[in-house]
């Protein structure tokens, strides 16, 4: 849920309020009691990465992993066949 930011046109006091993207804007100011307050247009939250990184594959589930690392082998067996087939050799 999304903290808000709320002003006071009649007293200018200025609050926040952390509450549901659906919930209705708050209307009344709870320092002076007033139908004045407005709900401000804020730039958001800036989102900080700290660390070596994030990648796709950090949290990928263990069956996946296992999938990749056969897939990753049997490639590299038939890779390893192609070159052995191939004489290199010119035929008559």
């Amino acid at each position: 849920m999304p903290t808000y930011d709320y002003r006071c046109d009649a007293c200018e006091h200025e609050w926040e309020v952390f509450q549901s993207i659906t919930a209705k804007p708050l209307r009344k100011c709870p320092k002076c009691g007033r139908m004045k307050a407005r709900r401000q247009i804020g730039s958001g939250a800036g989102i900080i990465f700290r660390g070596s990184g994030f990648y796709q594959t950090d949290y990928r589930s263990e069956s996946y992993k296992k999938g990749a690392e056969a897939e990753k082998k049997a490639s590299e067996a038939a890779k390893s066949d192609g070159k052995k087939s191939d004489g290199g050799g010119k035929t008559d």
